[in-house]
């Protein structure tokens, strides 16, 4: 099939037939240019556990941005870790707003089918099933329940599902609504076909007055009607329940083939809310209408890039990939009666008017989730930044990590970075103002944050010493000194567009703090004490300790903001290069004694052959295209291939370490067009190696942008030449503003480095000290 075009029409079909192998159109490459959503495998990365993260991901069965996912459960209620690949029982099918399994649920409840002998128990009702009889899509989900002859189906909304059950002849059918522990309450309403009910669970960052409105509207009537309260004790014939866990169950008589619909709604606001959202999404609309418009949202989304290549399955990783990225954050409001933006909000409780999202952790995320967002959606991270200055307000601080309020969960400053990248790349009405007032409340207010993970822990040491000391302690100093400088030099960027250069000098300024960790006796970064030594005894291998999730490593590079400036502590570019090259060419090597245990993304590392290379885990995503500032991209060019050739793939286990809200599939989203946006806040993507003969962009502007690669192959990995727009380019970097213009982009692949493409000394991407705002000493 390599030779043939992936192309439903009659065209492809006679040459099919005839065998004709020599149609010229397209370079007879597969042309994935409608139904792109059926290359989207959602079982990629599901194969996890623990010990060891092969993605740590679940089915989200959802339209792009959801409030609601849902997701079937193999494993149990509060788990999270709630599908995992090689389970072979699922307990239900639940709503979910879980971003991560570390994080886990908030909000969840679920429907189960059960036939014969009533079985609603969690460890009773679960049913035998198998990957073979299971239809796994976006917009579509699918399984034989095969202790029951069910056949379970489920199609979303932003804010509601519909559900088929297909059931056998049965004198006793049931489907049982789990409204979970942790505070929950089921009414059955007969007469309506209907239960309505909340559900309350959580793991925090929730006000007191926290609620999930749901109501499940059925299409036949109901036979049998019973409750359950805590302590799984059934109340037989009964319509109310409300406890810590309770649940409701329906009965029917079917007949072999016999359908149950039902359509399913919730709301954070309120019950009358979670009936609108059912009428307005919903509403008269049958499964199988549902079911469409479901899918075309996707393909709305999807067919925004498409891709032109001969392997099918670079297609299938690059819009599994894609559909990750399309997920986070999560819409957190809901439409009133007016028509008018809502939302209850996580932070006071009450319900306010405007625009929130969440489920998102910004340590992870604005490395290439949120620039991908303001290259492909302008409109929508305004709006998520609307969503910003809400928290602000209501909370008195920006979030870090939200779930849906402020978590205590990661490190950093990263909403700085967030915040001026969508403003320097022109965000849709983005209140700048509020928004650079919050920014630097996090910069220079140390008392009264929520949790420890917002603001900047160890703020007062920073500001004063210019880094925060090893011996105070303040766990995971360097690392947060490193990316405390780095949010500092994103608020001069945004300061100084904003025409307060006074601000921005002083921030641009306090960016140079990463210096005060550089160990030229080792030419890594190191943990340094309040009274200015260096942490001692030094292992750069040690994880954990002065850096987060990594070692030294690791985190040396996390100057994205100014490598000519690392570039010149290091010595020169032969020796920057020397150390990008030691964390390859090591073997393996790790100390895990801060944590008494080998975490899964030190075990992640360890096994993929890379060396000390963690791609598995976000702090050293963007090394790789570091080579590009010391003028040797053709060393970019081969690591990037490879990491993408060995490290993602549509499959269960198809990632090489958490996915993260969509930063792991962004990394490979981007790197595939050829480019990666190296530093947040600067208005250029560092070049690697394009993965495809041919991507076009369909911009938000209604521009497209095109980028070719001829005589691309799995061993044609080194760019030779480029052309912009039919013009030479000699550059390492693609300016964004070049990007949003439209146009087109094509390189000439070989199968030997260049030495000579984009090796000047005026080729290389952007560095603070190299540029006019370098701070005078």
């Amino acid at each position: 099939m390599s030779k043939m075009m992936v192309k439903y029409s009659l065209v492809f079909l006679l040459a099919f037939i005839f065998g004709n192998a020599h149609i010229e159109a397209q370079n007879n490459a597969y042309i994935a240019s409608k139904d792109l959503v059926d290359f989207v495998n959602p079982l990629m990365g599901t194969d996890s556990s623990f010990d060891l993260s092969n993605g740590n991901t679940y089915p989200a069965i959802a339209t792009p941005w959801g409030m609601n996912f849902w997701t079937p459960m193999t494993s149990k209620m509060g788990d999270g870790w709630t599908y995992k690949y090689r389970e072979n029982k699922i307990h239900g099918i639940k709503q979910t707003h879980q971003p991560s399994p570390w994080v886990n649920d908030y909000a969840a409840f679920s429907l189960m089918a059960v036939t014969g002998d009533l079985k609603f128990q969690e460890d009773d009702r679960e049913s035998w099933f198998s990957h073979k009889a299971e239809t796994v899509t976006p917009y579509h989900y699918s399984v034989y329940l095969a202790d029951y002859d069910v056949v379970a189906e489920i199609t979303p909304t932003e804010r509601a599902a519909s559900f088929k059950f297909t059931f056998p002849e049965s004198e006793n059918s049931y489907i049982i609504l789990d409204a979970f522990n942790k505070g929950s309450m089921v009414k059955i309403i007969p007469e309506e076909r209907k239960i309505i009910g909340y559900a309350r669970n959580n793991h925090g960052g929730v006000p007191e007055n926290f609620h999930n409105y749901f109501i499940a509207v059925f299409d036949t009537d109901f036979k049998i009607n019973h409750t359950w309260k805590d302590g799984w004790q059934l109340v037989e014939n009964s319509t109310n329940s409300k406890g810590d866990h309770v649940g409701a169950i329906i009965g029917f008589k079917t007949k072999r083939g016999d359908v149950v619909h039902v359509k399913v709604a919730s709301s954070f606001i309120s019950p009358e809310q979670a009936q609108l959202n059912l009428l307005r999404e919903i509403g008269t609309d049958s499964f199988e209408n549902t079911k469409e418009k479901a899918k075309h949202a996707w393909e709305t989304e999807l067919n925004k890039i498409q891709i032109e290549d001969d392997h099918i399955d670079n297609l299938r990783t690059f819009y599994s990939s894609l559909y990750r990225v399309l997920l986070f954050p999560r819409k957190f409001y809901e439409y009133d009666v007016n028509d008018n933006v809502m939302h209850y909000s996580p932070y006071n409780g009450e319900v306010l008017p405007g625009y929130m999202f969440t489920d998102n952790g910004f340590w992870d995320t604005f490395r290439a989730v949120f620039p991908f967002f303001n290259m492909m959606y302008p409109e929508l991270n305004g709006k998520i930044m609307e969503g910003l200055a809400n928290t602000y307000k209501e909370s008195g601080w920006l979030p870090e990590w939200a779930s849906p309020g402020h978590r205590d969960v990661m490190i950093g400053s990263n909403s700085a970075p967030i915040i001026a990248d969508a403003y320097l790349k022109g965000a849709k009405d983005m209140d700048a103002e509020v928004l650079l007032e919050a920014v630097l409340k996090n910069a220079t207010m140390p008392d009264g944050r929520p949790v420890n993970s917002v603001g900047r822990a160890g703020l007062t040491y920073y500001n004063q010493l210019g880094y925060v000391p090893y011996d105070v302690d303040i766990n995971e100093n360097a690392a947060r000194t490193l990316e405390y400088a780095y949010a500092d030099f994103t608020i001069a960027q945004m300061a100084e567009k904003m025409g307060q250069p006074k601000l921005a000098k002083k921030y641009y300024k306090q960016s140079l703090n990463y210096k005060h960790l550089f160990d030229p006796s080792t030419n890594w970064m190191r943990g340094k004490n309040k009274d200015g030594s260096f942490q001692s005894p030094f292992n750069p291998l040690k994880w954990g300790d002065a850096f987060t999730e990594g070692n030294s490593l690791h985190y040396t590079w996390s100057v994205f903001h100014d490598i000519q400036g690392l570039i010149d502590l290091m010595g020169g570019k032969d020796q920057f290069v020397g150390k990008l090259d030691e964390v390859f060419e090591m073997p393996p090597k790790f100390d895990d004694s801060y944590y008494g245990f080998t975490i899964h993304e030190i075990r992640e590392m360890q096994i993929v052959n890379m060396g000390n290379y963690a791609h598995g885990n976000q702090p050293i995503q963007h090394m790789i295209y570091l080579y590009n500032y010391a003028n040797q991209p053709y060393k970019a060019q081969e690591k990037v291939r490879d990491v993408m050739s060995k490290l993602y793939s549509a499959t269960p286990d198809g990632y090489c370490g958490d996915e993260d809200n969509g930063q792991t599939s962004a990394w490979y989203v981007f790197s595939t067009l050829g480019f990666y946006p190296v530093t947040p806040g600067v208005d250029e993507y560092v070049i690697g190696s394009p993965l495809f003969k041919k991507v076009t962009l369909h911009l938000e502007n209604g521009n497209t942008f095109e980028i070719t690669a001829k005589n691309n192959s799995e061993a044609n990995i080194y760019i030779q030449s480029a052309e912009l727009n039919g013009k030479p380019y000699n550059h390492t970097f693609l300016k964004s503003d070049a990007l949003q213009n439209g146009g087109r982009l094509e390189f000439n692949m070989g199968n030997t480095p260049s030495k000579t493409w984009a090796t000047a000394t005026d080729s290389v991407p952007f560095s603070l000290s190299t540029s006019k705002n370098k701070p005078k000493k």
